[in-house]
Parts: structure tokens; sequence; C-alpha cells
């Protein structure tokens, strides 16, 4: 694969899809505007207060581009069928493989990566705005700067890069999918079969493993540290490596994998629509 062709593809994608970092900006700008207000009031200045109020803002742009990477899978094959562009594409040197993997980096990668960015610049402006503040009312704001950051940041992308990357895989290379396949309502074409297997696997066995899955996968699998509450998120925890040792992470790799090789083949031979 022509490394080169893979970096213009991504590249290529940002530029056509704006609402890839315009969506987070707005919610990071949304955020510093608020905690700005906040501060001003005297309701964000207090350090005991500023940890939860960072968790508040990483959880805000890590579900908004979660968001985002769900709804550009479903139109990233699904558009160019629909404004018959994928001929144009297909007619450039840049392989069907190099076109659905340069698709799939962006929910794993460039998502990841903006969210970190955005959140670092946005936590920075809300320290910086309450180390004003105090300082204004002839306060220390040492006790703010003396917060564990390094170790949250830390956490943060860790987070970002075993869950919102690795993680969420499967369900990115089954969006993809359904993406190249669809002929129209590919919202609805993803989500009506999970939501019909795990109805007829209820009535025909009385079991609910296929929805308890999927909200693992969907979750995370946040479940698997019930003592953890959702501030130790942005936290490293006691192994990092143990992430790495679940089958359910190498299973969701190989459905992925499966996925993106089916959407490689639609998008070889599927007629635009």
């Amino acid at each position: 694969m022509n490394s080169g062709a893979m970096v213009w593809s991504v590249r290529r994608e940002i530029w056509e899809n704006r609402s890839i970092y315009l969506a987070p900006l707005i919610v990071a700008v949304m955020i510093a505007f608020a905690s700005l207000v906040a501060t001003l009031t005297g309701r964000h200045s207090r350090p005991e207060q500023l940890p939860r109020n960072y968790e508040f803002a990483a959880g805000a742009l890590m579900a908004t581009t979660l968001l985002v990477a769900i709804f550009y899978c479903l139109d990233a094959l699904y558009g160019e069928r629909r404004d018959r562009s994928v001929l144009f594409w297909k007619s450039m040197p840049v392989s069907d493989w190099t076109a659905v993997l340069s698709k799939m980096a962006v929910p794993m990668v460039v998502l990841p990566v903006v969210t970190f960015v955005l959140t670092v610049v946005t936590q920075l402006i809300m320290l910086l705005a309450s180390s004003a503040f105090l300082s204004m009312k002839g306060q220390s704001a040492a006790a703010l700067w003396k917060l564990p950051w390094l170790q949250m940041s830390s956490g943060m992308l860790y987070h970002l890069v075993t869950v919102h990357s690795l993680y969420y895989a499967p369900i990115f290379g089954w969006l993809l999918l359904v993406s190249a396949w669809a002929k129209r309502l590919p919202f609805l074409w993803a989500f009506l079969p999970l939501a019909a297997i795990g109805f007829i696997e209820k009535i025909v066995f009385n079991t609910a493993h296929f929805a308890t899955m999927l909200g693992s996968r969907i979750s995370g699998g946040m479940e698997a540290a019930p003592g953890k509450g959702g501030e130790m998120m942005m936290l490293w925890p006691s192994h990092p490596l143990e992430f790495l040792t679940r089958p359910g992470l190498w299973i969701g790799l190989a459905v992925a994998a499966t996925c993106v090789a089916g959407a490689v083949r639609l998008r070889r031979y599927r007629d635009p629509i």
C-alpha cells in the first residue's frame, strides 16, 4: 500500500468532511465560554471542584466526536455512491483498500487526536481563567496548578486509544460495511438488524447474550471495572497493558477487519445509487 496515497486520502476526508473538526471545536468553544462565565461568578475557582469540571469537558468532547464518528462512517461510502463521486475517485490511482482504510482512519486516528488536542486546550483555558479570577481577588492559584495534570491527560489519552480507537473498531467497521451496502437509509440498516437479532434471541431462547455483548462494546468495557467511578475514567489503570489481554478486544478487531474487507469488496463492485 502506498503510504503517500494513504496520507493524501486521509487529508481528503478531512477536507471534504469539515464536521470532523468543526463539531468538536464548536462544543469546545461553548464549554470554554460557559466555564468563563461560571468562573466570573465564582463557581469554577475552587480547587476541589475543578477535576469534576475537567472530567465533564473531556466527556462532552468525547461524546461529540463519537457521534461525529458514527454519522461519518454511515455516510462515508454511501455518500460517494449517492452523489456518484465514487466514479471519479475510482478513476484516480488509489486502490479500494486505500480508500476504505483512509475512511476507517478518521474515527480510529483522526478523531481521537482532535479530541485529545481540543480537550487539553479547553482544560488549559479553564485553568487560566480560574487562576486569573483568583489572582484578581488576591488569592493564590497555586493549588490549581498542583492538580495531577499529567496523570489526567495521560489517562484521557489511554482512554481514547484503547476505547475510542481500538475497542470501537468493530462498530466503525460495521457502519462502513453498511454504508457500502445500503441503497438508502443506512442509519436504519445499521441498527435495525442488531435490534432484530437481540429481539429474536430473547423470544427464542429467552436470553440476552447478544444485547449484553453489544452493550459491553458500546460502553467500552467499562463494566469490567465496577469499582471505578466515572471520575476514574481519565486515570491510568493499575496495569495499562491489561486491556491488550482481553479476548473481546482481539475478537472485535477481527470483526472490524472482516467488515473492512467486505466494505472494500462492495466498493469495488457496488454500482452508484
